[in-house]
């Protein structure tokens, strides 16, 4: 039987690959070995996590964390390309853009293992980010690449990627596969929409943690400065990430909207599907409001995801004040047809078939 090891170190990462895991399962003919980096760990990874989202618990737990990108990276690839050897897996497979990611490639790369990238091809242009360093760099090493949009496979087109001895593939993106699947029980799973009182449709998600808008007071002041307007007519409701909550401390910003505590995948899926619209500078977000046919106000000078911008379901605001509050008023009067295919069906799927073509 053929065996791949897939490395992972982000919750968004385990809630992507659960759904690979069980087309997997279902064809019995691959070997699955998980590796957790340990990357990002909270409440919302402990055994809770894994059991009620039927997602596989990692075979390897690395618990690196709370480190610099360098010493963080340097750990994980040490550690990875021990269990590589230990393993001799066939093909390691990687996710999005995180440190875990780049050293889960590198580690395979120059043990001669194929490489699969999921989520490749995304590009914000913005190389003061350290997410764009990492799925650059981790594009070039892979041997295939496994793009979720036709701009991705453009950027790759752009970039030369066309030259190389490197598979790419259109599969669409894992996560509309998540969303659906796990938002079918989500109500089960969750009573937030009833402990915080709130009514479908009058109310704001709001989630803000990119170092960029946090670690400036000046630019966290007008964001937020946003949101207590928008919050004067319809709620706002916010998972506090715990860089955001040290700087409005540090900052002393006392915020007038609702704030609450990190939450888990669940609460998140039924603040989606009831809100009115979604302010944030995640990147998942963005898509998981529009598979919940949400508009989105995406607090950023950028995205990976532009066709939902060129498509009208979301707008790029920066930091500004006025930008933000303009865009909620204008999708209060806008009425955009969410049924549009921009993600693929079936993606679990197709990216398994394409992982056993480059193994077998």
């Amino acid at each position: 039987m053929k065996k791949i090891v897939t490395i992972l170190g982000a919750r968004p990462q385990f809630v992507k690959a659960a759904v690979l895991s069980r087309v997997i399962q279902n064809y019995q003919e691959i070997e699955e070995v998980i590796v957790h980096t340990g990357q990002h760990f909270d409440a919302n990874m402990s055994e809770v996590f894994f059991t009620e989202m039927d997602i596989p618990k990692p075979t390897y737990n690395l618990a690196i964390n709370s480190l610099g990108h360098g010493a963080m990276t340097g750990q994980m690839l040490e550690k990875i390309e021990q269990i590589l050897l230990d393993e001799q897996p066939d093909a390691v497979v990687i996710y999005g853009d995180t440190n875990s990611t780049i050293a889960g490639a590198l580690a395979a790369k120059k043990l001669h293992i194929k490489v699969v990238h999921i989520e490749a091809g995304l590009r914000s242009f913005n190389m003061q980010m350290p997410e764009e360093i990492n799925r650059i760099l981790t594009d070039r090493i892979s041997d295939l690449l496994c793009c979720p949009t036709d701009t991705a496979i453009k950027n790759l087109h752009n970039e030369g990627f066309d030259n190389l001895p490197i598979t790419i593939e259109k599969n669409g993106d894992i996560m509309k596969d998540a969303v659906l699947y796990y938002g079918k029980t989500s109500a089960e799973k969750s009573s937030i929409i009833a402990d915080l009182k709130l009514k479908e449709n009058e109310f704001v998600l709001a989630t803000i943690h990119r170092q960029e808008n946090t670690d400036d007071k000046a630019t966290l002041s007008s964001i937020f400065s946003a949101l207590e307007k928008i919050h004067q007519e319809k709620e706002v409701v916010l998972p506090l990430h715990p860089r955001t909550k040290k700087m409005l401390e540090k900052f002393n910003l006392k915020p007038a909207i609702t704030l609450i505590t990190p939450i888990g995948y669940f609460d998140m899926l039924e603040l989606l599907q009831h809100c009115n619209l979604v302010v944030t500078d995640s990147g998942g977000l963005q898509k998981e409001a529009f598979f919940n046919k949400k508009h989105c106000v995406i607090a950023r000078e950028e995205t990976e995801w532009v066709e939902l911008v060129n498509n009208g379901f979301a707008t790029i605001v920066g930091s500004d004040t006025q930008k933000i509050i303009q865009s909620f008023q204008d999708f209060q009067d806008t009425n955009a047809d969410f049924s549009q295919n921009l993600y693929g069906n079936d993606v679990g799927e197709n990216i398994y078939q394409s992982i056993n073509h480059l193994i077998n």
